[in-house]
């Protein structure tokens, strides 16, 4: 089918060499600031698929996780105005989880909000639910920013798919995250908190819309208020065909390489959910919920970017839960790329803000 005259279809979609550097939608700011880190272009990948053998696949796993620990480890994300922020104050308790594993939880408060009764913001990280740490510069600054908002933010310690010399897959990340919620319900009033809002970005934004699908399937579905899932990684389609991506959800295809890569996703995808039954498990992939599964939900809120493989998922995701009946607005944020907003405090101080901004007035709302 051709084009209409005038219109250059978006990305790959309308020029398969594309890079994101030559993306004219980008933010000229992130531009630059991408350029430097020689994060504007297609990183050079491993020729790997889901069906390699586990040993490589997991070499690959530790090679993504310490590259992008790197990256977040590296990032400045201060800016002036920091000198003149409230003290938050930052405490760290133990909790069991399911194979009597330790779950730590990281708890983010303001100093001069003790005493006082706020909502509370159950934390959980990007990373595909396969790599990076829950404490280092980046989600520390997003944790104080929340904690400075107003609220009780909380992340969690689940288990990572990848661990040096260990193997997690689905379910143990999700069920620590079960534990979480059902502790911290259970210990309101010790948290100074009166509701729960789950909230992550990519996968951490995948654990909050699937333990949200948990609790309603088994019952505990009112200690959750509601769910902020930023930039959520929904379908593991990292792997479909070309035509598959193309017609279901484009831009995957058309920002590939922009940030995040079909590779990376198809891999860490692969090392998450290693068999065909849990490949397709709405709890661990909520594209595959059912309209059951979505039905008595609490209010969602889905933040999606402009220029992120995952932009699709998150508004088709929207819309099925619309479909069940469940509130739920969305909003994309224009000329970025995957979490960018987050990433980039120092660049996009602006789109930081609005993020804290989103994510607080919903917890308040609901």
């Amino acid at each position: 089918m051709s084009s209409p005259a005038g219109y250059t279809p978006e990305g790959r979609l309308g020029n398969p060499k594309i890079q994101m550097a030559d993306d004219p939608r980008l933010n000229r700011k992130l531009a630059e600031k991408l350029a430097s880190l020689g994060l504007d272009k297609r990183q050079p990948e491993p020729e790997l698929t889901a069906s390699s053998p586990m040993e490589q696949i997991a070499a690959t796993v530790g090679h993504y996780d310490a590259a992008f620990q790197r990256l977040y480890d590296s990032l400045p994300n201060d800016i002036p105005r920091d000198k003149d922020e409230p003290e938050v104050k930052h405490s760290t308790m133990t909790i069991k989880g399911p194979d009597n594993n330790d779950i730590a939880l990281h708890v983010f408060r303001r100093a001069d909000t003790e005493g006082q009764v706020l909502p509370g913001l159950l934390y959980t990280h990007g990373g595909g639910m396969t790599i990076i740490n829950t404490i280092n510069p980046v989600h520390v600054r997003w944790l104080k920013s929340l904690a400075i908002a107003g609220t009780v933010a909380i992340a969690v310690e689940f288990r990572n798919a990848y661990l040096e010399g260990q193997h997690n897959p689905f379910p143990a990340g999700s069920l620590d995250c079960k534990a979480a919620i059902r502790y911290i319900a259970s210990h309101k009033s010790d948290f100074g908190i009166d509701k729960i809002i789950l909230t992550g970005e990519s996968g951490g934004g995948n654990l909050a819309l699937t333990s949200a699908i948990r609790a309603n399937r088994e019952g505990y579905i009112k200690d959750i208020d509601g769910v902020y899932a930023m930039i959520p990684s929904t379908s593991n389609g990292g792997g479909w065909p070309k035509e598959r991506m193309v017609k279901e959800l484009p831009s995957m295809y058309a920002h590939d390489g922009y940030i995040l890569s079909l590779k990376f996703m198809e891999i860490s995808g692969h090392y998450y959910t290693p068999t065909d039954e849990s490949k397709v498990d709405p709890l661990a992939w909520p594209h595959y919920a059912t309209e059951k599964d979505l039905k008595g939900l609490p209010p969602h809120h889905i933040a999606v970017d402009e220029l992120d493989p995952l932009r699709d998922e998150g508004m088709a995701y929207a819309r099925k839960l619309d479909a069940a009946g469940v509130k739920v607005t969305a909003h994309m944020n224009l000329g970025i790329g995957h979490g960018c907003d987050i990433m980039f405090r120092q660049t996009l101080p602006d789109h930081f803000d609005t993020a804290v901004d989103s994510v607080v007035a919903f917890a308040r709302r609901v």
